[in-house]
């Protein structure tokens, strides 16, 4: 079988006509595979959902008890049939639950990836490599200049400004699904053991990390703290939240942000980051070229991103690429939806 006539990029996402469904649908469609709970990936409104238990329960903690009209977990590793193709789930190492999507019909096997990492988090299941024909990647930070290194070491670097400045508030803008609870993980494992403080849009999901056994150590809501107690310690926010008024109750805030766009230094200096961090849930170039090369696929599809430098990459190895060009998914601070009800801190 074609692999075409298994995936195929239609205005609401990837549709796959054999199994009567789609992946990460960017409008409401009657089935619904979905492989993480970022909003740009993760819509309410679907007829059914497939996912991981983590990802359906991100969607409802962020859209409400009825955010489809009936829900299906699947394990890493399960098999499934849905139509005429067979659809088993594997590690993403993007956030918890987050998952690849094999698609099989026939003997044709088409990988869909959704975002994903190579880098070592200890608060998901590790990236999974699936050999397979087609590998559809994602190409987020798909240029060579976009290399993360190692976010113990950038954790240093924050730990070192904390210890040089114990008379500010360290403020660090992080996603308040994965990266938030990644860098909370990073400093207990760099030997943090203070008490961190949370922005209230951080809370739910944080908390509901903890309820999947994932060690955080102390956290605190910054809500209601007096400003000198604040001094000397590190509170994770969204990362609109460092730049307005929900700063002024930190004692001269020292404003960081995790991400791997603080590679590039001008989008720091945009943004008024004074800590730039390069700590990201995406891979970078090197680890998305060894994972395309890896799988061993002989045709490889590139969607939201960087497209044109990895298709003209594989293409130069030989491979054959194309980018889908899908719409609808980007920076997961742009599209994030707020948890009902959530307070401010």
């Amino acid at each position: 079988m074609r692999p075409q006539d298994i995936l195929l990029p239609t205005a609401a996402g990837l549709c796959c006509k054999p199994g009567a469904f789609h992946i990460d649908p960017v409008r409401p469609v009657e089935r619904a595979v979905i492989t993480h709970g970022h909003s740009d990936h993760a819509r309410a409104g679907h007829g059914a959902v497939l996912a991981t238990q983590e990802t359906l329960d991100m969607m409802r903690l962020r859209y409400g008890e009825n955010f489809a009209g009936s829900t299906q977990a699947i394990r890493y590793g399960e098999e499934i049939r849905l139509g005429d193709v067979t659809v088993k789930f594997h590690p993403a190492g993007h956030v918890l639950g987050s998952a690849q999507v094999a698609v099989t019909a026939k003997d044709t096997c088409v990988v869909a990836s959704g975002d994903y990492k190579d880098a070592p988090d200890l608060t998901c299941t590790p990236f999974e490599l699936v050999p397979c024909d087609v590998f559809i990647t994602e190409a987020t930070f798909g240029l060579p200049v976009f290399r993360h290194g190692d976010a113990s070491d950038e954790v240093k670097k924050l730990l070192a400004s904390v210890a040089l400045f114990p008379e500010r508030a360290h403020l660090v803008g992080a996603y308040s699904l994965g990266k938030a609870q990644r860098v909370i993980a990073l400093l207990r494992a760099a030997g943090y053991d203070a008490p961190i403080y949370l922005h209230g849009a951080m809370e739910t999901i944080t908390h509901y990390y903890q309820s999947r056994g994932i060690e955080l150590g102390e956290l605190r809501p910054a809500k209601g703290v007096k400003k000198a107690a604040l001094a000397g310690t590190i509170t994770l926010a969204p990362p609109s939240a460092t730049s307005d008024l929900w700063t002024r109750r930190f004692p001269d805030p020292v404003t960081a942000f995790a991400s791997g766009w603080m590679r590039v230094r001008a989008r720091a200096r945009q943004r008024g980051v004074e800590l730039p961090l390069v700590i990201s849930d995406h891979a970078d170039w090197d680890g998305l070229t060894a994972t395309i090369a890896a799988t061993g696929a002989g045709e490889i599809w590139v969607t939201h991103g960087q497209e044109d430098a990895l298709v003209h990459w594989c293409q130069s190895k030989g491979l054959k690429a194309r980018p889908l060009d899908l719409v609808g998914y980007g920076d997961e601070e742009e599209s994030e939806t707020p948890i009902q009800g959530e307070a401010e801190a």
